[in-house]
């Protein structure tokens, strides 16, 4: 089981960027994709962005693509979310997510993983 804490939330103007970070806690972290998902008021929650567990591929929601960037280092167990160019729609609570399953392949569902954080608060205001 791999604990989350996710930071780096906050309210930044349309356009401008924050960074995410989520510190994990476990020994199971460097083995298991790792992802960040969102929900709005009032929808429900959508995948943002996941990163396999060795780091070599990475996985976007189409409305992000361009402007997000997941990245991982296994020696701090860490995962963070660059995101730039943000928008009013970018506005939701960010959640940490890691993967129930070891050593995947490929792109992976939100049923595929199963350690969540806590979530962190990003408001994008226009």
């Amino acid at each position: 089981q791999v604990q989350l804490v996710e930071s780096g939330g906050g309210l930044v103007q349309a356009g401008g960027s924050l960074r995410l970070s989520c510190a994990a806690s476990g020994r199971t972290f460097s083995s298991v994709a790792m992802g960040w998902f969102r929900q709005a008021p009032g929808k429900e929650r959508e995948f943002v962005a996941h990163i396999t567990w060795s780091g070599r591929r990475t996985y976007y929601a189409d409305s992000v693509k361009g402007r997000f960037t997941i990245s991982r280092d296994n020696a701090k167990n860490t995962v963070d979310l660059q995101m730039n160019s943000l928008k009013s729609a970018d506005t939701a609570i960010y959640y940490c997510a890691a993967a129930k399953t070891a050593y995947t392949l490929g792109q992976l569902a939100s049923g595929d993983f199963g350690s969540w954080g806590q979530g962190t608060q990003v408001a994008v205001s226009s």
